[in-house]
């Protein structure tokens, strides 16, 4: 019976179904990044199954691009290349793993007393808005360092504003499945508006084969990349404690016991890891795709190894990774706005709900000199190492937190 239910056609399309919510977010990643959008695809799909497999295959969870990582993937790529950058991925997927082993052997109270909302919060304000002139350069069809205009502004400014206003309105006013793919709506009417003004290039897909094998991207190991990715895995682990909550509340089970925080936290970190092995961008859990659950009410995870198995079917599909890459830059830019500054939200809201006074000196000085020192772009250190963005952030807090003296709150 059970056989019969995961080869079912409705299991089957259900998984389908999932991919295309999740699609939108999926290919933006690489897409700023640099990085091939095949490759993504066909590294969400092996994520999600190792991480099944380590969770044995029982919570309804798809893995993939995941957003924290955009800013320092595009710093990692301009300083040391894609395979240390990729060699640096790997080691946070690790650190992601061990933290996976605190909260079995520790409990999950050790993780919040390390990364505190005091720290966390402000490091994932820092991801979304050190990003911001990156957004609205390619807003203005220039390029994301703004040296060189790409696309004449004016329709830059056209294309990226219609972007960003339709994801607005599938964000705000969706209805069911729309509410749940305001970022692949953006895409596709943007990219419409862009066939309609002209400025797609489509020698790209002409002059690639039908099927091919992606262009992965073989990992080395820098000690530099290392140092300077690490730290980033903090800000999705706790993105991953609330998605397993969420899941949790969706299905009424409990997932932080069975199968396990350590189990799921471990199965994220693997599934990290093991794109970062073939040239992919980190995984993570998407909410996108615990709406969709709840909409649907399928809470079986064998929709979501389907999910998982047709997303690497489509990665080996060239001409389609070549048509992700004609999407102009306005068209991404618009939605990176949107994007990067709901990521900057998620931080304050962080702040907001942990009930902490921000006035307090010990929590003002570290929430300023984190927001301070990473959207300035602060480095500390050499050519040969230095720390800088969000590692740096995520150092400094967590250094701060342990060193500044705690004040007791007194009754009014």
């Amino acid at each position: 019976m059970k056989s019969n239910a995961t080869f079912s056609i409705k299991t089957i399309l259900t998984g389908a179904q999932m991919l295309f919510v999740a699609f939108g977010a999926l290919v933006l990643v690489p897409l700023l990044t640099g990085l091939d959008p095949s490759v993504a695809l066909f590294t969400a799909g092996v994520g999600t199954l190792l991480f099944q497999l380590v969770t044995k295959g029982q919570v309804p969870i798809f893995l993939a691009s995941s957003f924290a990582f955009i800013a320092p993937i595009i710093a990692g790529v301009q300083m040391w290349g894609v395979p240390a950058t990729m060699g640096g991925l790997m080691a946070a997927g690790v650190a992601y793993m061990l933290l996976g082993l605190l909260v079995k052997f520790k409990g999950v109270a050790t993780l919040h007393k390390i990364l505190p909302p005091v720290v966390v919060g402000p490091v994932i304000m820092v991801i979304g808005l050190a990003l911001a002139p990156v957004a609205v350069n390619m807003a203005m069809g220039k390029t994301g360092d703004g040296s060189v205009q790409l696309i004449d502004y004016n329709s830059a400014i056209l294309i990226s504003m219609f972007s960003l206003v339709v994801t607005l309105i599938f964000a705000v006013w969706g209805k069911g499945v729309f509410k749940l793919i305001p970022i692949l709506a953006g895409v596709i009417s943007g990219y419409g508006l862009s066939l309609a003004l002209g400025v797609v290039q489509f020698d790209a897909v002409s002059n690639a084969h039908w099927f091919a094998i992606p262009n992965f991207t073989l990992p080395e190991f820098k000690w530099q990349a290392i140092l300077f990715m690490v730290p980033v895995a903090i800000a999705p682990a706790i993105e991953h404690i609330g998605d397993m909550m969420a899941i949790s509340q969706v299905t009424k089970k409990d997932f932080l016991k069975k199968p396990g925080l350590h189990r799921t936290l471990f199965g994220d970190g693997l599934a990290t890891s093991a794109a970062s092995l073939f040239g992919g961008p980190p995984n993570t859990t998407y909410s996108e795709v615990t709406g969709a659950v709840m909409l649907t009410k399928n809470f079986n995870p064998k929709v979501m190894m389907w999910t998982a198995i047709i997303a690497i079917a489509l990665a080996f599909i060239a001409k389609m990774g070549a048509g992700l890459q004609t999407i102009p830059v306005p068209v991404m830019g618009g939605i990176m706005i949107l994007l990067f500054g709901s990521i900057a939200v998620v931080g304050l809201n962080t702040l907001v709900k942990s009930g902490d006074d921000l006035t307090a000196p010990r929590n003002l000085s570290i929430v300023a000199l984190i927001l301070v020192c990473g959207i300035g772009g602060m480095h500390i250190g050499s050519s040969q190492f230095s720390l800088e963005g969000v590692s740096l952030c995520a150092v400094l807090g967590i250094v701060l937190n342990l060193v500044l003296p705690k004040v007791e709150q007194t009754a009014a």
